[in-house]
């Protein structure tokens, strides 16, 4: 397994390896995986999935650029690239998206709104709708009541999670 930090680009961890598990980071980073990973990522920063990489799993994270291969879903909470090569089978939620020529794409694609109502924050968060009802009548979930409806501001939300908030 191959870590490397280059300085000159700024904090950017580069994994040049087989591995299996999930990796979480809390703060942002510059992640480049080029070799062969199974299991869920979430990062805050930027994430690059090199052309010979293969990910077989979920991806959360800020800005995501893909040149190899994915399987699984991909949550993109600023921008998601699909570079000439790449591969994605899965299923898309980006706010914003760029496909180059030469991409392949076999998924559904959600766009992430600024405003997201009941049901695009419980898949946002991976969480039953209930819950979301639940938290935003008990006012444990930032949330405006229009009408009969509930929205959420998107990037309350994040602030919300980032806080630690999630299920309390």
């Amino acid at each position: 397994m191959a870590f490397k930090a280059k300085k000159e680009e700024g904090k950017i961890l580069d994994v040049d390896a087989s591995m299996q598990g999930n990796l979480t980071f809390k703060d942002p980073v510059n992640l480049r995986i080029n070799g062969k990973f199974e299991g869920n990522l979430e990062t805050k920063g930027n994430l690059t999935i090199g052309p010979g990489a293969v990910v077989l799993g979920d991806i959360r994270g800020d800005s995501v650029v893909i040149g190899g291969k994915v399987k699984g879903r991909i949550t993109a909470k600023q921008e998601l690239l699909l570079q000439s090569g790449a591969i994605v089978e899965g299923d898309i939620s980006p706010v914003r998206l760029s496909i180059e020529s030469g991409a392949i794409f076999e998924g559904k694609c959600s766009m992430l709104a600024e405003v997201l109502n009941a049901e695009e924050l419980a898949r946002y968060l991976e969480v039953e709708m209930n819950s979301i009802l639940e938290w935003a009548n008990a006012g444990r979930i930032p949330a405006l009541k229009q009408g009969n409806d509930w929205t959420f501001e998107r990037k309350a939300i994040d602030a919300w999670i980032a806080e630690g908030k999630i299920g309390r």
